[in-house]
This record gives C-alpha cells, structure tokens and sequence, in this order.
C-alpha cells in the first residue's frame, strides 16, 4: 500500500493524494491542473483557509499580517523567500487580518505579525513578531520530518 499526503490546492481547494517521494516533482491539481506548489505564500480568507486547515497533510506556516503594519511588510520578504525554499515540505499561508478578523478572534491575536504553525489542523507553534529568520526553517524541520 502506498502512503500519500493530502495537499490542498492554492487555486481551486481540492484536496490532492500525493505520494511523499512526488511532491518535488511539481505535482499538480487533479481538479484545475495547475501547480501545487509555486514557491510563494498563498494569501487566503477565512473559507480557503478553514479548507487548507482540515485538509492539509502538511503543516501550514501562517503569517497573520496588515498592510499597514511596518513589521509585517518587514517580514514579508523572508516569509516569502521561506516559501521558496522549503516548499513543498509545508505550505506557506499569509491572512490579512483585517479582512479576517474572526480568524484572528479565532487564535486570539492580539499583535501583528503573528506566526503560527498548524499540524494537523492545530496550532504546534506560534511568535509574536520574528526575532530568527531561521524560524521557519526551525518549525518545517520538526514539523514535516514528523510526518515522513
């Protein structure tokens, strides 16, 4: 019997079976046929990110930001060359907290930026702000070579 991870897709949400050894192959959709991995954070609202969350074989890194937010904007570049590099052991997620405020609400967030890691659909790691670019290397290193 083959094992297979669940990934969800950054475009249409279908959940995909992928075999571990298949996910650096550029593995795409079976719904909308389009990459699952593009190597960037997918910015989603409260529905996309609900489905992301209970269907998500892998952890999801969660960058919860504002546009108006000087820290934010300073993390975004490392958030997003994190997503470059460790793709596709997780997926790298961002949620505009004013556009979410119940997600917010939800995992009780009371400053921006606020990082959270998510396995199995539950909070395994969170900070407040981003003192260690290695950070998310940190949490993907323990968290995704849990589930290989």
């Amino acid at each position: 019997m083959s094992e297979t991870i669940q990934v969800v897709c950054p475009h249409c949400d279908a959940t995909n079976r992928v075999p571990p050894a298949r996910l650096s192959a550029g593995p795409k959709c079976g719904r909308c046929h389009k990459a699952l991995f593009e190597g960037a954070p997918v910015a989603l609202d409260r529905a996309r990110f609900d489905r992301h969350l209970s269907g998500s074989g892998l952890p999801l890194i969660v960058d919860f930001w504002a546009a108006w937010c000087g820290p934010c904007r300073a993390i975004a570049p490392i958030f997003a060359r994190a997503a470059a590099e460790l793709e596709p052991r997780a997926r790298f997620i961002k949620i505009d907290v004013d556009a979410n405020p119940e997600l917010s609400a939800r995992f009780g967030i009371q400053g921006i930026p606020a990082l959270f890691c998510f396995v199995d659909g539950k909070v395994a790691a969170q900070q407040a702000g981003l003192s260690d670019p290695g950070l998310f290397r940190t949490w993907v290193d323990r968290f995704a070579s849990a589930r290989a």
